[in-house]
This record gives structure tokens, C-alpha cells and sequence, in this order.
């Protein structure tokens, strides 16, 4: 197929959206983005626009509007189903409507629909949401705006979620027809240091004499054809803080939007003792994707290195890092799955060569991307006596049943850590977190040969130190004064890494009152605490923040409690997970976002056609 440059699908069809403006707003290790998408009908009949885009799974949507002319239209949060029933009817008596829902497969995949376009009518929709922003291995704070989205490999005979399933059209990367201008402002109570990008930047300007704040921006002319990545460091980064939100007045005491949240962040430091005994056993399973997928280039400048060839040369460099007498064993997957040796076997001289050998020839070339069954059979095997598993997991994430795959991990996470690598631009985010968190490893992302053995080594390193046991959270606060933790439970601990806790705080709180937090855990055998002391009074214009990213973490929880397998069928969680949707305006697999425009009242003449809007894929099949 010859394609054409411009506003074309794949299908010699216009596309509607014509350009898409960012801006972020980062505080210490939080972000708030928002995103605006510009659309326009060039045709002679009424358009549904239907974009299909990533955004990181761990982000909380809490804002959706449109613009049509002189007036916005707020959207609304509502049962899925009744957003959908609501949508429907808005286009079939020829109102305007717009809908954004999260996919049921993937919480990093969304679908906005823009109904009922008319004849030389623009359109522009706002989006916001917010995220915290990982730390890296060279202490940078790490902000991925997706814009790849690749397609999603849906394993023979699954579900395949109905009409909850969201198709995805892509197109080249090469010939995205719509633009991105993008800015960021940073600031935090420590000086930002430097800010870098995968993409041409603007140079940084500080905002103020001591360069505690600062701006930057994209250079001109980026096509929103590949991943933004910002690294962020700060002077003096990553120390253990609290910040204490203020509710909402209006939502009322007694709520989780009206009553004050806390965020703790923290790092732990474990004693010197323990970290200078690494240990050196351990049983390490390496599950390699080689689904054709990972044929495609690892990232858009460098199109001569393959998602492959990386993967490869990650799983090389901790081949020869393992210590000597620890056990090992390399699987690969595709539509089936192989093993190096029939079982683990001990770290030698001879069996490390033996598999640098077969991993050097190994290539992209086993069809699909079925993950589930290599990790059954890898969890079906006995574990080896005083020898830890560890499981390292290399893919590019195109799975179509994510939510299963990290419910098979934390099914047996007793049993193991999880440490992941997302591999390549576009990698899903929800499936390489997913496995981590619910692991009780650690995930990296790698895009390129670019700071990947530092990643590499730190990964090998959390996995060497001894698990943390026993991790337990205890709060003392003033007389009256309760906690309620809203995130999961602490399941993992590593030396430098940040933890973080969301708390819901009741009772009366003085301007003057200070409550600690204490964290108490085992590792190696040896007690160990970090505490952190905290003012409860709250800041000021934090717009909400922390209540939205705790209100995304509990719905996460529950949307997983939800699908644990029960001998009848329990409607209270996806009742729960639904109210607070509603009640925080967080998104969530079973609400979407709906807003109608009912104008003047007039109905919009004519045949509604539909235009599906290609996002950009490396790994692109010719339709």
C-alpha cells in the first residue's frame, strides 16, 4: 500500500483530530496533566470520531469537557453502562455527546468518542489527569506522555470483554497526522538540577533566583509520533516527606473527597549490616517475549535496533552478572513456549555459556503473545529449597488480557518477585507495573541502549537483597485524630525506593498538631524501622490531587478484589468501585465519562458517519 501524507487513515479517509496540546505540571513527584485535543470536520455530513489512544495506567482521569463554539459541556462520571445507554441516545436524536471510557482489558487504554460532528464544526476536548512519577535507577523522577499505542495480542479462546472490547487503528508512526506542542513547569522545595528528553527540548528557564521552579518546552514542530520522556532530577532528591491535603468543602466530613488525605513519602534505609550481605543464591527464571511483535524497532530515532535485539542484550548483561551457585532457567514465549533446560540448573561456567549461546541466536519468531501459559507452567514448578525464585519478565506488553496475567502473578506472589522490563516505545504500562507491584519486584522501562545497564543492575540488585518481611504501618496522631489507609498494603521494600501511602484523616485537627508515621519490617532476620514525622495542617491549592490519586488507589484495589473468583456472584465491590467513581470523578473500569450538548435543541441533519482515528504503532500491520 502507498500511503499519503496528511489527514488520512490508512483507508484514504480525513481524520478529524488535527492537533493535541499538553501541559504538565509537576510538584516534587506529582503530576497533573492536561491535555486538550483539537478537532474539525472538513466534510459535507455529520462525524463520530472515534480515538483509541494510551495514557499510563496508574494515572487517575478526573476531568473531561468539551468546547463546541462559545459553550463547554462538563462531562459527567456514570455507570458504564449508562453512559453508554446515554450516548447512544444523544446521537440517534442528533444531539452532540462525547464519551471517554477506560478499556476492560487494559487500564492504560481509553476510547473518546466525539458524536455528532457537524458539517465545518471544530470541537475541542480537555482531559486531565494525574500520576505520580517513578524514580529511575540514577535517582531522575521518569514522566512518559504515551502516544504509541500498539496493538494488543488477544490470546486464542480468551474473552474477548464483548462490547467492552476497544479496537485499536494505528497507523505508521511515520505519518501521525496530527500534531503535539507540549510544555511542562516543574517545582518542588529542593532546586531542579537539569531536566532531559527521548525529544528536542527548548532550553530550561528557571522561574525564580533559588531554581526551585522551572519551564520547559518541546522544540517546534513535534509530530505526536513517538513516547515524550522526561527525566527530572532534583538537588538534594528524595528525602521522606508528608503533605496533607484539604478536602473539599462541599463533598461534607465523613467522605473520602471531604475529609483531609495525607501522602507519605518514603525511602527507606536499611542497616549497613544487612545491605553488605548480598546474597548469592536464588533461583532465577527469565521469561523472554519473542512474539513477532518484538521485530519492531525499540524506539522511533533508532530504527536499526530492534525491541529483540535489546531484550536480548538486557537478558546478556544479567546472564553474566548472576553469582555463581545460585539456579537459573531462560523460557521465550510466542503463541507457544520453550525452555534453555528441562528444569533450573546451578550457575556455572559451563551452563552460563551454554546460554549466552542459545539467547544470542534467539529471535523474534514464535507468532502471538501468549504470556499465560509459560508463567502456569513456570509457577507450577517446585521451588528449590533456600534458593529464593526470582522471575524476570521482558516484553513489549501487547497483551489483550493484562488484568489476568498480573492476577496469575499476585496469585503467586508468595512464591516469588516479579521484576519486569517494558520493552520499546509503546510497552504497556499497566501490564510492566502490574507485574512489579503485584510481584513484589520492581519494573523498568527500556527504550534504547541509553541508560539501560544502570536499570539492569539495579533490578539484579533489588533481587539479590533478602525479601522484607513482616512490613507493618502504625500511625500515632493526637487524641481524636484517626487514620484510615486508602492504598494497598506494603508488600515490598527496596533501599532507596520510594513507598507511598495515602491516608484518609477524621477527627479535629489543630493548625499546630504533628502525628509520625512508623514503619516496621524484617529483613534478614534483623528488625528494622524508618519513622517519619509530619505537620497535619494542610497546604493550600493543591486542587485535589491527593484525594484523586488515593481515590484511584482504593478503586484499583477493589477492581481487583472484584475479579478474585468467588462461588457466587458479589455485585457490592462493582457497586463500591462505581460510587466512589462517581464521588471522586476518578475513572474506572466501570464508569466512563459522558457529557451531552443539548444546544439550541435543533436535531443535526443528516447521516452520521464514523471515523476511527489512527494512533501511532511501530509494530504496524498493513491493513
Amino acid at each position: 500500500m502507498v500511503y499519503r501524507c496528511g489527514l488520512l487513515t490508512a483507508q484514504k479517509e480525513p481524520v478529524p483530530l488535527k492537533s493535541v496540546e499538553v501541559q504538565l505540571e509537576v510538584r516534587d513527584h506529582v503530576a497533573t496533566v492536561v491535555s486538550t485535543l483539537n478537532y474539525e470536520n472538513k466534510e459535507d455530513k455529520p462525524l463520530e470520531a472515534v480515538f483509541v489512544f494510551p495514557l499510563p495506567g496508574d494515572a487517575a482521569v478526573c476531568h473531561f469537557s468539551a468546547t463546541v463554539g462559545q459553550t463547554q459541556i462538563v462531562a459527567e462520571v456514570k455507570e458504564k453502562q449508562k453512559a453508554r445507554e446515554d450516548y447512544d441516545d444523544a446521537l440517534s436524536s442528533g444531539q452532540q455527546a462525547f464519551l471517554l471510557e477506560e478499556s476492560e482489558q487494559s487500564p492504560d487504554i481509553f476510547s473518546l468518542s466525539v458524536g455528532s460532528l457537524p458539517p465545518g464544526e471544530s470541537a475541542s476536548i480537555r482531559l486531565e489527569y494525574v500520576i505520580e512519577l517513578n524514580v529511575q535507577a540514577d535517582s531522575g523522577l521518569r514522566f512518559c506522555l504515551p502516544a504509541v499505542l500498539n496493538p494488543r495480542y488477544q490470546p486464542q479462546g480468551s474473552r474477548d470483554g464483548g462490547s467492552g472490547n476497544i479496537q485499536v487503528t494505528s497507523c505508521p508512526s511515520s505519518l501521525v497526522p496530527y500534531t503535539l506542542s507540549f510544555s511542562a513547569q516543574v517545582s518542588s522545595p529542593r532546586p531542579v538540577s537539569r531536566i532531559e528528553s527521548n525529544c528536542s527540548l527548548d532550553p530550561l528557564q528557571y522561574l525564580n533566583s533559588e531554581q526551585t521552579k522551572a519551564t520547559i518546552k518541546l522544540a517546534a514542530g513535534h509530530k505526536f509520533d513517538r513516547d515524550v520522556e522526561l527525566l527530572i532530577y532534583y538537588k538534594d532528591a528524595h528525602q521522606p516527606t508528608a503533605v496533607v491535603e484539604a478536602g473539599q468543602a462541599s463533598a461534607g466530613l465523613g467522605t473520602l473527597m471531604g475529609d483531609p488525605v495525607v501522602m507519605l513519602s518514603l525511602y527507606p534505609e536499611f542497616p549497613e549490616a544487612v545491605m553488605s550481605s548480598v546474597a548469592t543464591c536464588g533461583e532465577f527464571v527469565f521469561l523472554l517475549d519473542r512474539s513477532g511483535s518484538m521485530d519492531a524497532p525499540v524506539n522511533h530515532t533508532n530504527r536499526n535496533e530492534t525491541r529483540i535485539s535489546s531484550a536480548r542484550d538486557t537478558l546478556l548483561l544479567l546472564l553474566k552478572s548472576l553469582p555463581m551457585g545460585c539456579y537459573f532457567n531462560i523460557y521465550s514465549f510466542g503463541s507457544s513456549f520453550e525452555s534453555i533446560f528441562p528444569k533450573s540448573v546451578e550457575y556455572s561456567q559451563g551452563t552460563m555459556e551454554e546460554a549466552l549461546k542459545k539467547v544470542g541466536e534467539m529471535e523474534a519468531n514464535l507468532g502471538g503473545t501468549e504470556i499465560l501459559k509459560p508463567l502456569e507452567h513456570i509457577f507450577s514448578q517446585p521451588c528449590i529449597p533456600s534458593q529464593p525464585r526470582q522471575l524476570f519478565v521482558f516484553t513489549d506488553g501487547e497483551v489483550g488480557n493484562t488484568k489476568q496475567v498480573i492476577d496469575l502473578v499476585k496469585k503467586n506472589s508468595h512464591a516469588h518477585r516479579c521484576f519486569s522490563f517494558g520493552i520499546g516505545e509503546g510497552a504497556s504500562s499497566a501490564l510492566i507495573n502490574g507485574l512489579a507491584k503485584e510481584g513484589g519486584g520492581h519494573a523498568q522501562f527500556i527504550s534504547g541502549s541509553d541508560r539501560m545497564q544502570p536499570k539492569v543492575m539495579q533490578s539484579l540488585r533489588y533481587a539479590l537483597y533478602p525479601a522484607v518481611m513482616d512490613i507493618s504501618v502504625t500511625w500515632d496522631l493526637p487524641k481524636d485524630v484517626y487514620a484510615t489507609v486508602l492504598s494497598p498494603p506494603i508488600t515490598s521494600l527496596f533501599q532507596g525506593q520510594r513507598s507511598l501511602i495515602y491516608a484518609g484523616l477524621t477527627g479535629q485537627i489543630s493548625e499546630a498538631a504533628e502525628g509520625c508515621v512508623t514503619v516496621k519490617y524484617s529483613l534478614a532476620g534483623h528488625p528494622s524501622q524508618n519513622q517519619l514525622q509530619f505537620n497535619l495542617k494542610p497546604t493550600e491549592d493543591s486542587g485535589l490531587t491527593l484525594h484523586r490519586l488515593a481515590s484511584r488507589a482504593l478503586i484499583r484495589c477493589l477492581e481487583m478484589e472484584d475479579r478474585e473468583p468467588r462461588q457466587q456472584q458479589d455485585e457490592s465491590v462493582k457497586k463500591k468501585v462505581v460510587e466512589l467513581s462517581v464521588q471522586s470523578g476518578v475513572s474506572s473500569a466501570f464508569t466512563a465519562f459522558i457529557a451531552v450538548n443539548k444546544g439550541n435543541g435543533e436535531a443535526i441533519q443528516g447521516p452520521l458517519v464514523r471515523r476511527n482515528v489512527p494512533a501511532p504503532s511501530e509494530y504496524f500491520i498493513d491493513p
